[in-house]
C-alpha cells in the first residue's frame, strides 16, 4: 500500500466502546491502568526539564524554548523522565499536551509520567498517537473533571480507567511508522504555509511603511526628515508631532467604582483590540456613573491603540467604526482622535516600522512586555503629505493590502485543511478504520514522480 489507497480492515466487530466504535476483530481492548504503569522516578543532579508541549512533542525544555515558563523555586515533587515514556499532561492534556518523551530528563509532578506492563507485547509511539487523539477531539475535555474555563483535569485516577485498542504489537509499530511518515509530510506542508504567511505580512508591512514614508512617487524630491530612524522624506511633505493633528482619549481606571446613579454600558479591554481588526466576541459590561459617559465614550474615526503588551506587537490597535452602539474604553485602551489628519492615515503611520520603532524605544520594557504612555504616543513623528496624496497612497495600500491579505487568508484556510486532514488520518489509523498493515513508504523515485 502506498499513497492515499487506504482500504478498510476485512471483518471488524463492535468494541462497545463509543468513542473507538468498530474494531478490528482481532484487535483486544483493555483499561489503561491492564496496559500501562504509572512511576515516580527520583530526580537525578544531571536531569533537565522535560516539558509536554501542546503540539504532543515531548522534550527537553532547552531544546525548543525557555521563555515563557513559570520556574518553580523550589522543584517540589519533580520526577525522573526516561526517553520512551508516555507522559499525560494533567492540565494541558485536553489541548494535546500527551506524548511520549525523546529524552531523558525530570518533569513536573503536573505529568503522569507511564511506561507499558509488558514492554514486549506494547509499542508506546502507538499510544502517544492513540491518547493524544482522545485529546484533540475534545474527548478527554468531556471525561475530566473541569476545573475552570477551557482546563481540565486528566489525572491518571481518569486515564487509567480509560478503555484503549489493543491491537497485536507487530501492528502497533506499523501504525506509529506509518503516522511518522504521513504526518511528517504534512506537517512539512503546514510549515512552508506558515513561512509564506509570514512572508506575506513581512511584505505587507514593507509596503505600508514604504508609502507612508516616501510616497508613490520615486522620482519625488526628498529632505532629511529631522527624526533620525525616519530618514528622508518627499520634499513638499510636513512632518509633526502626533499632538498637532490628534487628540488622546484615555480609558475608564479599571475598578472604578461608581458612586452615582450608574448606567451598563459595553467596555472594550485590550483583549477586544487586535491588529488591524476588533474581536467583540465577548465585550463587557460595566456599571458606569452617567456623568462619566461623555469622557470615555469612543467615536467613529477613533483609532484605538494598547497600551502594552508583547514587544513585536507593542502599539497595535484598529479604527473604531462604531460597531457597536454607546461603547467606552479602559485605560489601557487608548483613543486617538485625529484632527487634521484621516483616521485610515493615522492608523496606516502608526502601523509603519518608524512608529514602531519609536514606541519601542520609548516604552517600559520587561522581560517579555513593554507598554507606553499617552505623552509618549503624543511626541511620535507624523509625516502629513497634502491631502490629495494622502487620499492617493491610501487607495494604492487599500488595494495592495487587500490582495495581500486575501493570500494569506487562502493560506490559512489551507492550514486549516491540512490540520484536519492530519486529525482524520490518526484518527482512522489508531482506532482501526483503515488497513496500514502492508503500507511501505514510497521509494525515492515514486516520491519524486
Amino acid at each position: 500500500m502506498s499513497g492515499r489507497n487506504y482500504c478498510p480492515y476485512p471483518n471488524y466487530r463492535d468494541s462497545g466502546v463509543a468513542w473507538l466504535g468498530r474494531v478490528p476483530d482481532h484487535w483486544d481492548l483493555l483499561k489503561t491502568k491492564r496496559i500501562f504503569n504509572r512511576v515516580q522516578r527520583p530526580v537525578r543532579p544531571e536531569d533537565g526539564v522535560v516539558t509536554a508541549f501542546r503540539d504532543g512533542q515531548v522534550t527537553l525544555r532547552s531544546k525548543r524554548r525557555t521563555a515563557g515558563f513559570t520556574n518553580a523555586l523550589k522543584e517540589i515533587g519533580y520526577q525522573g523522565v526516561r526517553t520512551g515514556d508516555l507522559l499525560v499532561h494533567a492540565m494541558d492534556g485536553f489541548a494535546g499536551a500527551i506524548g511520549v518523551s525523546d529524552s531523558d530528563g525530570k518533569c513536573s509532578p503536573v505529568c503522569s509520567v507511564c511506561i507499558p506492563q509488558r514492554e514486549k507485547q506494547l509499542d508506546v509511539s502507538y499510544y502517544g498517537f492513540l491518547v493524544r487523539q482522545l485529546a484533540v477531539t475534545d474527548f478527554i475535555t468531556s471525561l475530566a473533571k473541569g476545573i475552570r474555563e477551557r482546563s481540565t483535569e486528566f489525572r491518571f485516577s481518569e486515564f487509567s480507567s480509560l478503555p484503549l485498542a489493543v491491537p497485536p504489537k507487530e501492528e502497533q509499530t506499523q501504525i506509529a511508522k506509518f503516522l511518522d511518515y504521513e504526518t511528517a509530510k504534512i506537517d512539512a506542508l503546514i510549515e512552508k504555509q506558515q513561512q509564506l504567511i509570514a512572508l506575506l505580512k513581512e511584505k505587507r508591512q514593507a509596503v505600508i511603511s514604504h508609502a507612508v514614508t516616501k510616497g508613490l512617487n520615486p522620482d519625488a524630491p526628498m529632505r532629511g526628515s529631522g527624526v533620525e530612524w525616519l530618514g528622508k522624506v518627499p520634499a513638499h511633505w510636513k512632518v509633526v508631532r502626533l499632538k498637532q493633528a490628534c487628540v488622546i482619549q484615555s480609558g475608564m481606571p479599571k475598578g472604578k467604582q461608581p458612586s452615582e446613579t450608574t448606567m451598563d454600558m459595553r467596555m472594550l479591554r485590550v483583549a477586544n483590540v487586535q491588529d488591524g481588526w476588533l474581536n467583540l466576541d465577548n465585550v463587557h459590561l460595566i456599571p458606569v456613573e452617567r456623568s462619566q459617559v461623555a469622557r470615555y465614550l469612543l467615536r467613529d474615526g477613533d483609532v484605538l491603540m494598547n497600551e502594552g503588551g508583547d514587544r513585536d506587537k507593542l502599539g497595535r490597535g484598529t479604527i473604531w467604526r462604531g460597531e457597536l452602539p454607546d461603547c467606552i474604553h479602559q485605560n489601557h485602551v487608548f483613543a486617538i482622535r485625529p484632527e487634521r489628519i484621516e483616521p485610515e492615515w493615522l492608523d496606516a503611520v502608526t502601523r509603519a516600522d518608524y512608529a514602531k520603532f519609536h514606541f519601542y524605544r520609548v516604552a517600559k520594557q520587561s522581560t517579555n512586555l513593554a507598554s507606553i504612555s499617552s505623552s509618549n504616543i503624543k511626541e511620535t513623528p507624523l509625516v502629513v503629505p497634502p491631502v490629495r496624496e494622502r487620499r492617493a497612497i491610501l487607495a494604492h495600500l487599500q488595494r495592495m493590502v487587500a490582495k495581500t491579505d486575501s493570500t494569506v487568508e487562502l493560506a490559512q484556510r489551507q492550514n486549516v485543511l491540512l490540520r484536519e486532514r492530519r486529525t482524520a488520518l490518526i484518527s482512522a489509523a489508531v482506532t482501526g478504520k483503515i488497513d496500514v498493515r502492508t503500507w511501505t513508504p514510497p521509494t525515492p523515485t515514486e516520491t519524486t514522480a
